[in-house]
């Protein structure tokens, strides 16, 4: 009898909201290409947590306060595969870099709750970016409020260590390195032209050492038979 009363008042925590990741390609491109330049900057690093379009619950016995940031990074939880964010169950920790790709749907007021959200459950960065208008937008925790960034350009996140560019053609991400967050079209782009440089140099070396030969041999050196 009692096992049925505990599991009639078990609360669910579902882990999908009934919300699309993304609304368009444009959109679906950033995220992706956020969330994975985030989860490679912290690859060796196994007390970092990096997700996308996960369900955060920061409350336990509530599961309707619940938000799915498009990409998080918690500092200080292994990694591995979760249904949704469970903070309880995290040693009680927050996301403290949390990421929006805003779409033609988003609303004022639903960004604006958003932000609220991250203010009162401990997010210390949020980013929020517009790939159609090329916007960026910043907020940076100062005690118990997340404060506006007023310059974002060159601004480098002080929990990341990343650094962003407003160009022309629109934002660029930068890891610590130098090197740039890319689309998987680009990283594939960039390893087919490191195989070329690499075929190249080596077809280089296999010229100078054919032409060493020959030279040694006009000069009656065989080296097989050294």
């Amino acid at each position: 009898m009692t096992t049925q009363i505990a599991a009639q008042n078990q609360i669910i925590y579902p882990e999908r909201d009934g919300q699309p990741m993304s609304d368009n390609t444009k959109q679906f491109r950033w995220i992706v290409t956020i969330q994975g330049g985030l989860d490679s900057l912290f690859a060796g690093d196994p007390e970092v947590f990096v997700a996308g379009d996960l369900l955060w619950y920061p409350v336990e016995g509530d599961n309707k306060t619940r938000i799915a940031p498009d990409a998080m990074v918690v500092f200080g939880r292994p990694k591995g595969d979760r249904g949704s964010y469970l903070q309880w169950r995290e040693d009680n920790i927050p996301p403290q870099v949390v990421f929006e790709v805003l779409s033609p749907g988003n609303r004022l007021g639903e960004m604006l709750k958003k932000l609220k959200f991250y203010e009162r459950y401990g997010v210390e960065e949020y980013y929020m970016y517009d790939p159609d208008d090329e916007d960026l937008s910043g907020w940076l925790r100062s005690g118990e409020e997340l404060q506006e960034i007023e310059q974002l350009s060159s601004w480098v996140s002080p929990r990341l260590g990343i650094k962003f560019e407003l160009k022309p053609t629109g934002l660029e991400i930068y890891r610590p390195d130098g090197q740039k967050f890319a689309t998987y079209v680009e990283l594939d782009e960039q390893r087919a032209k490191a195989i070329a440089l690499e075929t190249q140099r080596a077809n280089i070396e296999a010229q100078r050492a054919d032409r060493l030969a020959a030279k040694l041999l006009e000069l009656g050196i065989d080296l097989d038979t050294l």
